[in-house]
């Protein structure tokens, strides 16, 4: 069977292809992306978030 199955990928490449790389080129998109989005939200939401926590804060201390 697994004989088989490598006989048929090693004549058809392109069905190799699409069978087992597509797949791969998927996760590595999907885990490119993670990183790329985990990345936005530390570097620029965040400090955004705690800039704008911070002068709130500052400012309803100040108003009392």
């Amino acid at each position: 069977m697994i004989a088989s199955l490598l006989r048929l990928f090693a004549l058809r490449p392109f069905l190799t292809m699409a069978i087992l790389g597509i797949p791969v080129i998927v996760l590595i998109a999907v885990g490119l992306l993670t990183i790329v989005l985990m990345k936005i939200l530390v570097f620029v939401v965040l400090p955004i978030v705690a800039a704008v926590w911070l002068v709130r804060r500052v400012r309803t201390e100040s108003a009392k």
